[in-house]
C-alpha cells in the first residue's frame, strides 16, 4: 500500500476545481437548447454568452472573437484546415499563401493534421528547436515568404515546458503578410497570455488543463480574419462551428478562467520553487541524469527528466505502486513505444528518451508530495538499474557458454 497519493500528470489533464464542480452542479437542471427561443432556451443562451465574456476577459479579446469547440485538437484542426476549405473567403483563396510553417515538437493533432494536408497538396515546412525547444528565429526568416499563408507555433510545450517568443514570431508572421497561431493549451492558466500583445490571429483554449471539465474548449480568432468551419451544418457560435453547444462544459469553462484569475499569479511562484526543489533534490540523489527545456523560459509547473540506463515506462509502474501518477510524455502518444518526438527533435538520443519522464504540478500539489517523489525514486531508479546490469551481465554469460 502506497504511504501517498501524488498526482504529478496534471499537463495531461487536471481535476475538476472544486468551484467548476459548484457551478456545474448547480446548472444541472438547466437543460434548454441554447438555440431556442423559450425562456429554457433563453436561460442556457445567457449563461453561455456570460461564460464567452468571461473567456474573452481572460486573453484579452472581444467576445465575439471567441468560439466554443469541443477541444483543444478541435480548434488547432478548424485553423489548419482553412487551407483545403476551398471557399472564396479563407485562408486558402490565395493560391500564392498556400504554405503553412510549424515546429517538429507540435501536439500530434497539429503534426498529423499538417501530414494529412500535405497528401492533399498543401505545402508543409516544419521549423527546427534548439537543446532546450526554442525555435531558431533566423530559421523562421528565411522560410517566410509570399508562398506561406500560415505559422502555427505553441506557446509552452506540453513534453518538456519550454514556452516559445510569440510575440516575436507573431511581428515576423505578420510582416511576412502571414497569419499567426499559437496552441496555447499547456500555457493558459498558468502564464499571462493576452492575445493583444502576442498579436496572434488564432489561439486555441482547452478547458480540461485549467481545472475545468473534459470536452471543451475555446478558439479565439481575430475579427476580420478570413475563417470557416470545420464543422457545418448549423448556425450555432454565429455559423462558425454547427452542433449544439454543451452548455454545462462551457460553463464550466467559464467558472475555470474565473478562477485562474484568482489563483494564477500565487501559484505560479509556489509552483516554481516546488519544481526547483524537485530538480535539485533529483540532482542531489540520482546519478546520470539529463534534464530537458529550457531552465528558466518554461512552464513553473513541468519538470522533464531523462535517466540512463532505465525505461521511462518501467520508472512510472514502480512510481505507480508507490502511489505518485507521472508520465513518460504526451498523454495523447502514451500508448506509442516510440520515443518522445519533442526530446528526438531537441537533439536527445532515442535511447535516452525512451528513459525519460515527466512531472507536471499543478494547484494541489505541496511540498510534502515532493518530498514524497524524492523519498521514492532515487531506490527505484537504482533498482531498475541493477535489474538491467544483471541481466546484460546474465546475457553476456549464456553468450559465452
Amino acid at each position: 500500500m502506497a504511504d501517498m497519493k501524488v498526482y504529478f500528470d496534471n499537463n495531461a489533464t487536471t481535476p475538476l476545481h472544486p468551484e467548476v464542480k459548484k457551478e456545474m452542479i448547480a446548472a444541472m437542471e438547466m437543460f434548454g437548447n441554447p438555440s431556442s427561443m423559450h425562456s429554457y432556451g433563453r436561460e442556457a443562451r445567457a449563461n453561455v454568452e456570460d461564460a464567452r465574456r468571461k473567456v474573452a476577459g481572460f486573453i484579452g479579446a472581444d467576445e465575439r472573437e471567441i468560439i466554443f469547440v469541443g477541444s483543444g485538437s478541435e480548434a488547432n484542426n478548424t485553423v489548419l484546415s482553412l487551407f483545403v476549405c476551398g471557399t472564396s473567403q479563407c485562408i486558402a483563396g490565395s493560391k500564392m499563401r498556400s504554405t503553412i510553417i510549424t515546429t517538429k515538437i507540435e501536439h500530434p493533432c497539429v503534426l498529423e493534421t499538417s501530414e494529412c494536408l500535405a497528401h492533399r497538396g498543401v505545402r508543409v515546412k516544419y521549423l527546427d528547436v534548439d537543446r532546450y525547444g526554442k525555435i531558431d528565429l533566423d530559421q523562421l526568416a528565411g522560410m517566410l515568404g509570399d508562398d506561406v499563408g500560415l505559422v502555427s507555433v505553441m506557446m509552452a510545450n506540453n513534453e518538456i515546458g519550454t514556452l516559445q517568443d510569440i510575440d516575436a514570431i507573431s511581428r515576423m508572421v505578420h510582416e511576412s503578410g502571414a497569419l499567426m497561431h499559437t496552441d496555447a493549451v499547456q500555457a493558459i492558466g498558468k502564464v499571462p497570455v493576452d492575445v493583444r500583445e502576442l498579436g496572434v490571429d488564432f489561439l486555441t483554449i482547452s478547458a480540461h488543463k485549467i481545472y475545468g471539465p473534459k470536452g471543451v474548449g475555446a478558439l479565439f480568432v481575430k475579427k476580420g480574419i478570413p475563417y470557416c468551419p470545420l464543422i457545418r451544418g448549423g448556425h450555432q457560435e454565429l455559423g462558425r462551428r454547427a452542433g449544439t453547444e454543451n452548455t454545462l462544459g462551457i460553463l464550466g469553462l467559464g467558472r475555470a478562467v474565473e478562477m485562474r484569475t484568482l489563483e494564477m499569479p500565487e501559484e505560479e511562484e509556489r509552483l516554481l520553487h516546488l519544481k526547483q526543489t524537485l530538480r535539485r533534490g533529483i540532482e542531489e540523489r540520482i546519478d546520470d541524469i539529463y534534464f530537458n527545456g529550457h531552465p528558466t523560459d518554461s512552464l513553473a509547473s513541468t519538470l522533464n527528466v531523462s535517466f540512463t540506463g532505465v525505461e521511462g515506462e518501467a520508472i512510472l509502474l514502480y512510481l505507480d505502486l508507490e502511489g505518485i501518477a507521472v508520465s513518460t510524455g504526451s498523454a495523447c502518444a502514451s500508448g506509442s513505444l516510440d520515443p518522445s518526438h519533442v526530446l528526438l527533435a531537441t537533439g536527445v538520443d532515442a535511447e535516452l528518451a525512451h528513459g525519460s519522464i515527466r512531472f507536471s504540478m499543478g494547484r494541489e500539489s505541496s511540498m510534502q508530495e515532493v518530498e514524497y517523489v524524492l523519498d521514492v525514486l532515487p531506490p527505484i531508479i537504482q533498482r531498475i538499474r541493477n535489474m538491467s546490469t544483471a541481466y546484460i551481465k546474465g546475457g553476456l554469460h549464456a553468450a559465452s557458454r
